[in-house]
C-alpha cells in the first residue's frame, strides 16, 4: 500500500513518535515547521513534509517557512 499524501493529527504525531496533544501544542506554539491543509473542516498535514522537515532537523515555524519557501 502506497504512503498517504495528506496525514490527520493523530496521524502525524504517530509519524513523528510523539502524542497528540504535544503534537497540537508544538502546531499552537509555532514549534512545528510544517503548516497545515484545511479541506472543509478537515485538518491534513502533507506527510511528505513533515519528513523533509525531520530531516532539517526540526526548525520552527518561522525558519521552516523559509526553508520551505511557504
Amino acid at each position: 500500500m502506497s504512503k498517504p499524501l495528506l496525514i490527520d493529527a493523530k496521524q502525524a504525531a504517530g509519524l513523528l513518535g510523539i502524542g497528540r496533544s504535544l503534537f497540537y501544542e508544538m502546531h499552537s506554539s509555532g514549534r512545528l515547521g510544517p503548516q497545515p491543509i484545511r479541506l472543509g473542516r478537515a485538518v491534513r498535514w502533507r506527510c511528505d513534509e513533515l519528513t523533509r522537515w525531520v530531516d532539517a532537523g526540526c526548525p520552527p515555524r518561522v525558519k521552516w517557512s523559509k526553508v520551505a519557501g511557504r
